[in-house]
């Protein structure tokens, strides 16, 4: 195993870590009948700045760190043997 390899897991390992804790740490969105059959929906001031709060900075950080760890499995798998030849 190379260093670059033995980085590159690392850093997947953490990042792996971190999308697990901040996916159990967002809310789950009821996914009920009544509300989808009625059309129910809130036009609160909270719904208005829902980009704000704590939720979509959760949601934000949660994509970036998937395409990271995507771009990182990517690297790994299709790059590394390249350059180990």
């Amino acid at each position: 195993m190379t260093a670059l390899e033995i980085i590159l897991g690392s850093v997947l390992l953490l990042a792996c870590l971190i999308i697990t804790i901040i996916c159990l740490m967002q809310e789950q969105k009821p996914q009920n009948a009544t509300s989808a059959l009625s059309g129910a929906t809130n036009d609160s001031f909270y719904d208005k700045n829902r980009g704000r709060t704590k939720e979509a900075r959760l949601k934000k950080f949660t994509t970036i760190l998937t395409v990271l760890f995507f771009v990182i499995v990517l690297f790994m798998d299709i790059v590394l043997p390249l350059i180990n030849k």
